[in-house]
């Protein structure tokens, strides 16, 4: 536990995108069905209608993989100090992020993009902070 004290900061927020990732990634796995009908709905009116299916896949191996790589990241930060794992995880939520920010301005959901970007300056922060 002695490199927590080292970067607090770098580990709280691989925590927080740990979370939201594998919670997000988890609820489309067990729930795919209602994800896939609310989203098939949600993207009725753009081009992307007929895409809904295989955007949810990526979306999903997207989310899974960042909150994957997030928990690698806070494991070797812990046990060494540093964290080439935190970095693509960060990286990759960024991505996943800006992935789900495009789909809600294609659906002219701006409540819901506003949403995301409450998440993406924190992950943005941690992008800067391992670079």
């Amino acid at each position: 536990m002695e490199h927590f004290t080292t970067s607090p900061t770098e580990i709280l927020l691989l925590i927080f995108l740990a979370i939201v990732f594998l919670q997000s990634g988890i609820d489309k796995i067990v729930d795919w069905k209602g994800n896939l009908s609310w989203l098939t709905g949600h993207f009725s009116k753009t081009f992307l209608k007929g895409m809904v299916p295989i955007l949810l896949g990526t979306v999903l191996v997207a989310e899974m993989a960042s909150g994957i790589l997030s928990v690698l990241g806070i494991h070797e930060f812990l046990c060494l100090g540093e964290s080439p794992f935190a970095f693509y995880g960060a990286m990759l939520s960024a991505i996943t992020l800006l992935l789900l920010l495009f789909g809600q301005r294609v659906a002219k959901d701006y409540e819901g993009a506003k949403t995301i970007v409450i998440y993406l300056v924190p992950t943005l922060f941690l992008v800067f902070l391992l670079q």
